[in-house]
């Protein structure tokens, strides 16, 4: 079933990788000359000095790591003198060695210096080095990287969000009752055309060009569900059981995820569901009220309650988007890109432009937001407690349907438990934004959001747009 598999949808979250493979190496004198050219917003080039004075300590770093890995007779790993290092593996491998082994210290010292915040992988040159004999001489490299942007944030007291006003109809009590009815019901076959929401049991099989390239049997599906492949409510829609149509599709999963296939459905079965009688009885059966008056009357303040939780989460994504409109806020161009490439590629789709644009556009938003909310969570001061950081990763595991315990190991091991500390601290940055913000209902009704701000409602539940690894 993988090619007609249902869609899942992932949280995704920034994360910094290392920045250069290195082994322990001394830390760079954080006096070493260094000068910051923005190339762009999103974008610096370092380029930093070190005099011979600097450079010695990883000169003598050099020959304690070589000494370890190489086996000369008459001396033990580790004490060989750096004379005889000199004749074996040579000077110009110690300066190599030396200078690779103390980028990395180099690169921190120099950002952590002059208060940049790196979100890409940086990319080194190294324009001069000491003389390989003597040692003497400076060291100079350039080292490019996209860093965040600088941003201007705006005053949040006083940000308008209107959001919809919380009605409750006769249809919407109807509609959540027929919805408990149809947990008591009973599914019974008919024999008629189907329609939507009919439980059906169908066949499927998908070729390309004329050849078979998947096959599933007895797949239950109810019609209008959308949790099959694209086309199926419309193919199954007026056909009875024991019939067969084609239509073409783009495959949902599998080695061809993507590809435009002609697919084969055969309806074998079609069952409407038959819903018990909205009475006293079936009140009692569904609830602990006695009669479907009180019945209702609970539904219809569930209902309301549910409204005003949408109220919060309407005013959380409104008021970013405020924001985002009053804010010039610079994304990296490279980052972008590289992020809808991996989504693209994960899907298969990389041809697909009209998709490119909308992943494009998703990915943009999604940046801009993160950078966005940093500027905030920074401005603000705002700390993430221990207990934040497990409440978000035991919902992170739930979404991705792990068990929390091995789900925070694997993050752990992956050296991931920075950025869901940095995403936390986006979303505590967003709920600040909410608590200053000046939120009304269309009818200039004031609404109340601090329950949906203590539920950890902001917290819970990903605002960026993103859908990527």
């Amino acid at each position: 079933r993988a090619c007609f598999g249902s869609r899942i949808s992932q949280v995704r979250v920034l994360s910094p990788r290392p920045l250069f493979h290195h082994c322990q190496s001394p830390n760079w004198s954080i006096h070493v000359k260094t000068t910051v050219e923005r190339i762009k917003p999103t974008r610096v080039k370092l380029t930093i000095e070190a005099n011979e004075e600097d450079f010695k300590p990883s000169i003598d770093h050099a020959y304690e790591h070589i000494a370890e890995d190489v086996s000369i007779p008459g001396f033990r790993k580790g004490k060989v003198p750096p004379a005889i290092l000199d004749k074996r593996v040579g000077r110009g491998a110690i300066l190599a060695h030396a200078i690779n082994d103390g980028l990395d210290s180099l690169y921190r010292a120099a950002i952590e210096s002059e208060k940049l915040r790196p979100i890409g992988q940086p990319s080194a040159d190294v324009k001069s080095a000491p003389d390989e004999q003597t040692f003497k001489g400076n060291l100079v490299v350039e080292i490019e990287v996209e860093v965040r942007p600088e941003i201007k944030l705006p005053e949040l007291k006083g940000l308008k969000v209107k959001v919809d006003e919380v009605k409750v109809d006769k249809k919407d009590v109807d509609a959540e009752l027929d919805n408990l009815r149809g947990r008591f019901g009973s599914l019974k076959t008919v024999e008629r055309a189907a329609k939507k929401g009919d439980f059906t049991t169908v066949n499927l099989v998908a070729t390309i060009d004329g050849k078979q390239v998947d096959a599933a049997e007895n797949i239950s599906y109810e019609i209008g569900s959308g949790k099959l492949i694209d086309g199926i409510d419309e193919a199954l829609e007026t056909l009875t059981a024991g019939e067969t149509t084609t239509f073409k599709s783009k495959l949902a999963g599998g080695d061809k995820a993507g590809s435009e296939s002609e697919i084969t459905v055969t309806l074998t079965a079609v069952k409407e569901r038959e819903l018990p009688k909205a009475d006293d009885a079936f009140a009692q059966l569904a609830s602990e009220f006695d009669t479907i008056a009180e019945l209702k009357e609970s539904l219809e303040k569930q209902i309301a309650e549910n409204k005003v939780y949408g109220q919060g989460i309407q005013a959380r994504d409104l008021a970013l988007e405020a924001l985002l409109k009053l804010v010039d806020v610079p994304v990296s161009d490279e980052l972008v890109e590289a992020d809808v490439h991996r989504h693209l590629e994960g899907e298969g789709r990389l041809e697909d432009k009209e998709h490119r644009a909308e992943v494009l556009e998703q990915s943009t938003t999604g940046f801009k937001s993160q950078m966005l909310l940093d500027a905030i969570a920074e401005k603000e001061e705002v700390k993430v407690s221990e207990q934040d950081l497990l409440q978000f990763l035991f919902i992170s595991a739930q979404q991705y349907g792990m068990d929390a315990n091995e789900f925070i190991r694997t993050i752990d091991q992956n050296g991931q438990i920075p950025a869901y500390v940095a995403e936390v601290a986006r979303r505590k940055a967003l709920a600040l934004v909410l608590e200053a913000a000046k939120v009304e209902d269309k009818k200039g009704k004031s609404v109340d959001i601090t329950s949906f701000l203590n539920d950890g409602a902001v917290a819970a539940e990903d605002h960026t747009g993103h859908d990527h690894d």
